[in-house]
């Protein structure tokens, strides 16, 4: 008998969310470089290949929204309302971003990556994949209308603008500070129409 479309679906998001909340635990309990692959999958009672079927490292572990976050930051480009213009959907996007990674109780597990070497050098690479994730959504967007080389300048300010925020005193205003220069920024290289034309 086979399972009803989406439970199958259900039952593994339910896994994966078990074996981070896990993972995130015992690396705060115990220190992230104290714990192991094999012990993270013991105590959430799933095999290591059922962990690494979710989790490609034991640093995508402490990261696990990765995936969901990249796909928010191209929906703030793909899913804007016609004529809607980018930097306000981007703004509005990283502050949601800001607000969810600085909601209470989680100061502990960002010290935690700052304290890592492995986790900082993972979560930069992280911000460069989201940064070229995001600008392949904008220049995409023929209504945009840049240049490859604006389009990734732009995602790479957001991108910045996010990680410069989630480690501000105020996240809020932060994000309200930085986002007119971003907004100066692509105002800057809106094309220009000759006057003859």
């Amino acid at each position: 008998m086979t399972e009803p479309p989406g439970r199958r679906e259900r039952k593994k998001a339910a896994t994966r969310q078990k074996i981070a909340d896990t993972a995130l635990r015992l690396f705060l309990e115990r220190g992230y470089d104290a714990v192991g692959i094999r012990e993270v999958a013991a105590e959430a009672d799933v095999a290591v290949t059922t962990l690494f079927s979710h989790f490609a490292s034991k640093e995508a572990l402490v990261f696990e929204q990765d995936e969901d976050f990249e796909q928010r930051l191209a929906r703030a480009v793909t899913g804007r309302a016609p004529h809607e213009p980018l930097i306000p959907a981007l703004r509005r996007e990283i502050h949601a971003l800001v607000r969810h990674c600085t909601a209470d109780g989680a100061a502990p597990t960002w010290r935690m990556i700052d304290e890592s070497p492995a986790l900082r050098k993972y979560e930069e690479s992280m911000r460069l994949r989201h940064a070229e994730t995001l600008a392949a959504a904008i220049d995409a967007d023929l209504e945009l209308s840049r240049t490859a080389t604006a389009s990734r300048t732009i995602a790479r300010f957001v991108i910045d603008a996010y990680a410069l925020a989630r480690e501000a005193a105020d996240p809020e205003a932060a994000v309200d500070e930085i986002f007119p220069m971003i907004e100066a920024a692509w105002e800057a290289r809106r094309p220009s129409v000759r006057a003859w034309e």
